[in-house]
């Protein structure tokens, strides 16, 4: 009998000490942080469109917008959106100046090594915008990788990335800004912009006269929301949360808003 009682009270102290331990964990979250200070700081680079950009009020607005206020409602604070530059959002997110980037983050290795990834809430790929006088002559990324053509994208992003992997003879010029990049095209310094789909299509459609488009992407790029490691509280609230965006048909209607039309141009920044 006293050896039964010692196996109980072991067995209870241990329950004790994982239940402690649970708590701790909870504790510890960025989602109770979250909860407990009333308020979601979403990390993003407010010039990818359609994911985040200003319109002509300043404010920060798009698709990763929209599902941050949809997020914000299901936790029941208030949205902060802090606008960060893209080579330092994920150091910003280490240390702590938000809760998650929510920015049209491709997963790769690398980042993956330092952060982690949700689900991927959508699929994109890079594309490319050329001159009009190359339409017929550039018929994928391969006819690129030459030195005699110029490439434009933007530093620190997969486009970068790609055109180093995929046109690594041509000669590749890095900026700032997609905006920039895709510049350089219309003003007949680059001969091609490579860039993730969303973007290149709208740009496109604002500027089809002296561009030509080869939307077929020519890499496989999954985006998704970034978090601080070691949070498996906040990682399943983000995946099930998402489960119901696509469940309840509002990730139809965002989708739809950002990428079906684009009435949202008229109330953008130029």
């Amino acid at each position: 009998m006293r050896k039964l009682i010692v196996t109980l009270l072991v067995f209870a102290l241990a329950c004790t000490t994982a239940f402690a331990n649970d708590n701790s964990l909870w504790e510890k979250s960025t989602l109770n942080q979250i909860i407990k200070r009333g308020e979601l700081r979403v990390g993003m680079e407010a010039g990818y469109m359609p994911f985040e950009l200003k319109n002509k009020k300043g404010e920060i607005v798009g698709f990763d917008v929209d599902m941050a206020n949809e997020m914000a409602k299901a936790m029941g604070v208030k949205l902060t959106l802090v606008n960060t530059a893209w080579d330092g959002i994920i150091s910003s997110l280490l240390t702590d100046k938000y809760d998650i980037i929510m920015s049209g983050m491709t997963i790769t290795a690398s980042r993956n090594l330092q952060i982690n990834f949700a689900d991927p809430y959508i699929v994109v790929g890079q594309t490319i915008l050329i001159k009009k006088e190359l339409a017929g002559k550039i018929k994928s990324y391969k006819d690129l990788n030459d030195p005699k053509y110029t490439i434009a994208t933007k530093l620190g992003v997969t486009g970068d990335y790609a055109t180093k992997k995929y046109m690594g003879k041509a000669k590749i010029n890095l900026f700032e800004t997609e905006q920039d990049a895709a510049m350089e095209v219309i003003n007949g310094r680059a001969d091609a912009m490579v860039y993730d789909l969303p973007y290149n299509a709208l740009f496109f459609s604002q500027n089809g006269s002296k561009l030509a488009f080869l939307d077929e992407p020519f890499t496989y790029e999954p985006l998704a929301w970034a978090i601080r490691k070691g949070d498996p509280d906040f990682m399943n609230f983000l995946n099930n949360f998402m489960k119901q965006m696509r469940g309840d048909g509002r990730y139809q209607a965002i989708y739809n808003k950002w990428f079906c039309t684009d009435e949202w141009l008229k109330d953008i920044q130029q």
